[in-house]
């Protein structure tokens, strides 16, 4: 009996030993490239003038007072709420309003195919593409000026993204437009997913199309909307490429995130403290949100 519960427990551990061994290069390289430069840019906002000073004075919390008063952080986190939260509106909303003309009964398979491939065509370039498009796009001499003085919808051309007053909601444009295939294709997933009897059964008992909707569609997808938004949450707050490459965070900082705040303080001013504490505080916020996303995974799981 000893001997064989000995055997099991051996050939337990092997299995234990062979699974961990698999998962050893990934690990060594997540430690690598992931938690060694987490806990290395955490140790930076105890210090003063780290990397450029070879004897870096500890300072303890000084850096996180200096960036929580500092005038232009503030500006940044504003302009960052209101990036997100539009953009996560618009995203859901249009990839909701996408995905139901994909899944409706009343398009043929060679129409939703066409229709598939253009709604999900944003989702295929690249952050510099995107950019450089709407750039172009949004030129004093480009397309959209074009059309709004041809159609005199605007008395003169218009500065989308050199203008003050319109730069950030230019920049929440583009990422609205880049954003949504994402929603579209995961929605249009979870509402083929949607069995047919619940349709069938709301119909006779005499539903309409919105009572449909809000009672058998929504909650039917509704973990897939929540972790659909708090994964967009985490990716639109941490949005750099698209920023830098339009507008770099101007003019006069009116478009200016929290990731462009980072990057300039970083290498433009040098100043690695500073951009580390930013850093951690924005790694604080997504780490938040992070931990809402497992947990509603648990739940549903």
């Amino acid at each position: 009996m000893a001997n064989g519960f000995k055997k099991q427990s051996t050939k337990t551990a092997r299995r234990v030993a062979v699974s961990y061994s698999y998962l050893a290069p990934t690990l060594v390289l997540m430690l690598i490239f992931l938690v060694v430069p987490i806990v290395m840019v955490i140790g930076y906002t105890f210090f003063d003038n780290v990397i450029v000073n070879k004897n870096p004075v500890f300072v303890g919390i000084k850096n996180y007072v200096s960036v929580l008063s500092d005038k232009s952080f503030w500006p940044a986190v504003g302009h960052t709420l209101y990036f997100v939260i539009i953009s996560l509106i618009a995203h859901l909303l249009i990839g909701m309003v996408f995905a139901l003309i994909l899944n409706t009964r009343y398009l043929n398979y060679k129409t939703k195919a066409l229709f598939r491939v253009l709604f999900a065509l944003p989702w295929m370039f690249t952050a510099s593409v995107i950019a450089i498009v709407w750039r172009m796009m949004m030129d004093p001499s480009g397309v959209l000026n074009y059309f709004l003085l041809t159609f005199h919808l605007a008395d003169s051309k218009v500065l989308f993204l050199a203008s003050r007053d319109l730069a950030l909601f230019s920049v929440t444009l583009i990422n609205i437009w880049s954003g949504y295939p994402f929603y579209m294709i995961s929605i249009l997933a979870g509402l083929q997913g949607v069995s047919t009897d619940l349709y069938e059964a709301a119909a006779l008992d005499g539903a309409n199309a919105p009572r449909t909707f809000f009672y058998i569609t929504l909650p039917t997808i509704k973990p897939i909307l929540v972790s659909l938004m708090m994964l967009d949450f985490i990716w639109t707050l941490q949005q750099f490429a698209l920023i830098w490459m339009t507008t770099g965070g101007g003019p006069v900082n009116a478009s200016e995130m929290v990731s462009t705040y980072i990057y300039k303080y970083a290498f433009t001013k040098y100043e690695y403290s500073m951009a580390s504490t930013a850093a951690v505080i924005l790694l604080i916020a997504c780490t938040i949100i992070g931990i809402f996303y497992v947990r509603h995974q648990r739940s549903e799981a």
